[in-house]
């Protein structure tokens, strides 16, 4: 069987698309500073254990390494216990089951769209043309605002995740300034941008995501300005990349596995199972970071208090203690319990709406494409960061073989 790595060129970081690791499960870094956690159960182990495991990884961030006027206040995936129930519960019921599936017709129709538009080009690749573009109309209008600046929000967000910017704990932060403030620059201008949004909202209610966080109370009294500004950021910024990865990694999949998408095109009822095995074998956030906040032992080993511990869940979704047969592409796979969308409290908010736009998109394609496949003249660009897995760049061979 191809695999991805021998299809495509997938780069060096990307360490758990290599085939199986070999090592300890949980292990210190001495170069970055910190712990790496790669097994299945012992990140299940850290994800359903916020009190020993705190979300709040920015207290070790050694001081001098972050501008002083930097806040990560009210960014919900920063934030524990009791205070993160209250900031979660305020725009928890704007993706329950039945809000998302009300967009469905929405979804369908701009898949068209922006189908129709990139048949009008004459070309089609599948990050620029729908992926990208997609899910990130669909935030921004729920979130309030203007879906034509979503150029401005690819910019911010490439700049922010296709670095490869490496952090070390135990460098001294003097020598690292430069690639935080390059981090730093879109980070200002897209909290500056929101900043504006929330003023306007103030002035001006709508009926909107932006004017709900603006008028919120939280024990009796409304979110600061940057508690405003911090959580849009996140639905932003997570409510579209996690789509434009999920969509790419299923679309290599099924184009290294033919045979896999002969039977999801004759079977279209099996997509949603093709998109839980794809998240599992490509998690499109492949690491996230806790802090310890006492003395714990996991994985055979004494992690000290204070310490930055490196979740890779691409790892641990390739966990041969508990899926067989990891490295397979396996849409039949029943259960998957997989880690893509994370685990406990911070379980990804915008699951349900990911999903279903990665599955009505996909539905689409099919009926675009016959068959789905990448263009081996123009090769598939991995995205560099080695904390996120999927692609920036995937054309595809159209329908007529151009």
């Amino acid at each position: 069987m191809t695999t991805i790595v021998e299809r495509y060129n997938v780069p060096p970081q990307h360490f758990w698309l290599h085939g199986p690791r070999s090592g300890p499960q949980v292990e210190f870094d001495a170069a970055a500073g910190m712990w790496n956690v790669y097994g299945y159960p012992e990140l299940h182990d850290v994800l359903s254990d916020p009190t020993t495991f705190s979300s709040d990884t920015m207290r070790l961030v050694p001081k001098g390494l972050m501008p002083e006027e930097f806040s990560m206040e009210g960014f919900i995936t920063q934030i524990d216990p009791p205070a993160h129930a209250k900031l979660r519960k305020l725009v928890s019921n704007a993706f329950t089951r039945k809000v998302v599936a009300d967009l469905e017709p929405r979804i369908a129709a701009l898949t068209h769209e922006l189908l129709d538009a990139a048949r009008e080009r004459g070309r089609f690749e599948l990050v620029s043309d729908l992926a990208y573009p997609l899910p990130v109309i669909v935030i921004a209008e729920l979130l309030g605002v203007p879906a034509s600046d979503r150029a401005l929000f690819k910019q911010w967000a490439d700049a922010l995740f296709q670095r490869d910017t490496k952090v070390s704990l135990a460098e001294p932060a003097e020598g690292q300034n430069a690639d935080v403030q390059a981090t730093m620059k879109p980070w200002t201008e897209m909290t500056s941008y929101l900043a504006g949004h929330a003023a306007e909202r103030r002035r001006q209610p709508r009926a909107d995501l932006l004017t709900r966080l603006v008028e919120a109370q939280v024990d009796g009294e409304r979110l600061p300005d940057t508690q405003v500004v911090n959580f849009a950021v996140v639905l932003l910024l997570a409510g579209h990349v996690t789509t434009t990865m999920l969509l790419g990694n299923t679309v290599l999949c099924l184009d290294a596995h033919p045979e896999q998408q002969a039977r999801l095109r004759a079977d279209r009822a099996s997509i949603p199972a093709a998109i839980e095995e794809s998240l599992r074998l490509f998690t499109p956030f492949a690491a996230l970071g806790r802090a310890t906040t006492r003395q714990v032992e996991l994985g055979g080993v004494t992690i000290p208090a204070d310490q930055l511990v490196m979740c890779w869940l691409a790892a641990a979704n390739r966990d041969p203690r508990q899926f067989t047969d990891p490295e397979a592409f396996d849409p039949g796979r029943d259960p998957n319990p997989h880690l893509g969308f994370g685990h406990g409290i911070h379980f990804c908010l915008g699951a349900p709406l990911a999903r279903l736009e990665g599955r009505i998109a996909l539905n689409i394609l099919l009926d675009h494409f016959d068959p789905l496949r990448t263009d081996p003249a123009d090769p598939v660009e991995f995205m560099p960061t080695p904390t996120m897995t999927g692609v920036r760049r995937l054309p595809l061979i159209g329908p007529n073989g151009t």
